[in-house]
């Protein structure tokens, strides 16, 4: 019996957050290591360079590093596919097809794509391969048949386009080529969009407000001391705000079944006042150590040989093109357009 299929990844435009690390990639390991599904995990470089188009030498540079984080945190090239997007020129020939079944229209009405636009600042100046990305990544995920795609809320919208487009192509060419996929969603909605250590929505690079898989515990502990709580708590005695303090959200997020009733207990400890906020952080920064650290150390490790981690990336590219290349056949065949 043929298992079903996920298809997930990430844009590598720098190294991996922990916003990153408890939105999927958490989930991607203890999806892998059930064994129930077959995993193809991707760095989508193309996709990055949508934005990025003029700066290429930061997605070159950031391909090792987003890989080290994928095997630090415990992806395993022997269970799942890991490859390369621009080593699978397939997605690119499927892209070109499905573009010819969405209109220009129906991409403007895109949540999604008008929020990342807004939020990139474009303007008038919206790169074209930027504006249809979620047609590539529509390519993406039917290239490999895949069933599920584990996303973030945000990203709904980008899954109900894909599934717009292969009904579109099954049904304009007679066939059942390709397969309709369901997104996965976070259990934690905590986690789904882990906001940065400053309290805005969205952990980046370029804000400054995010904690990596690859920092340090110095680092990590510099991060936590300076998170953002709730500013009118001047006093210990005074009493506090958990809303939209970073330190209890963050507690929700990495706490275990067992820290829940501490946890409880401290935010009504808080709440009433009499808690400072340094012991919040030391007992938050207790918690993220506990999970950081061993990932941090098996980095290390895998950083001493590049080579083995850039040999595993072409053994993964090889096998997912392959894949593609079926997909692409079947697509061809049901257009016509299989001349030879």
């Amino acid at each position: 019996m043929t298992k079903p299929i996920i298809l997930t990844g990430d844009r590598p435009t720098g190294k991996l957050h922990i916003g990153h690390y408890v939105g999927s990639l958490k989930n991607r390991v203890l999806l892998q290591n059930e064994g129930k599904h077959d995993l193809f995990v991707f760095l989508a470089d193309q996709q990055a360079l949508t934005d990025h188009a003029k700066d290429p030498q930061t997605i070159v540079e950031s391909i090792g590093n987003v890989a080290l984080d994928y095997l630090a945190a415990g992806l395993d090239p022997e269970k799942s596919t890991i490859f390369i997007q621009s080593q699978i020129p397939e997605l690119a020939e499927l892209t070109m097809y499905y573009m010819n079944l969405v209109s220009l229209g129906r991409l403007e009405r895109n949540p999604t794509v008008k929020t990342e636009i807004a939020q990139k600042g474009f303007g008038e100046s919206i790169p074209t391969g930027f504006f249809v990305y979620p047609i590539a990544q529509a390519a993406d995920i039917t290239a490999f048949k895949a069933n599920l795609v584990p996303v973030g809320t945000d990203q709904k919208p980008m899954i109900e386009q894909t599934r717009e487009i292969v009904r579109s192509f099954n049904h304009t060419y007679n066939c059942e080529v390709l397969v309709e996929p369901e997104g996965m969603y976070p259990d934690n909605e905590a986690a789904g969009r882990l906001p940065g250590l400053d309290g805005n929505a969205k952990m980046s690079k370029s804000l400054n407000n995010g904690i990596y898989l690859a920092d340090d515990a110095d680092t990590v502990k510099k991060k936590v001391m300076s998170m953002y709580t709730d500013p009118n708590h001047i006093r210990i005695e005074d009493p506090g705000k958990i809303e939209g303090n970073m330190v209890f959200h963050y507690l929700d997020v990495f706490g275990s079944e067992e820290d829940k009733a501490e946890i409880a207990a401290m935010k009504e400890h808080y709440q009433r006042g009499g808690l400072g906020d340094v012991k919040t952080k030391r007992y938050l920064l207790d918690i993220m150590e506990r999970e950081l650290a061993p990932i941090r150390e098996r980095r290390l490790e895998f950083a001493k040989d590049m080579g083995e981690v850039y040999r595993m990336l072409e053994v993964g590219s090889e096998k997912a093109r392959q894949a593609a290349a079926q997909t692409l056949s079947e697509v061809k065949a049901a257009m016509g357009i299989q001349y030879f």
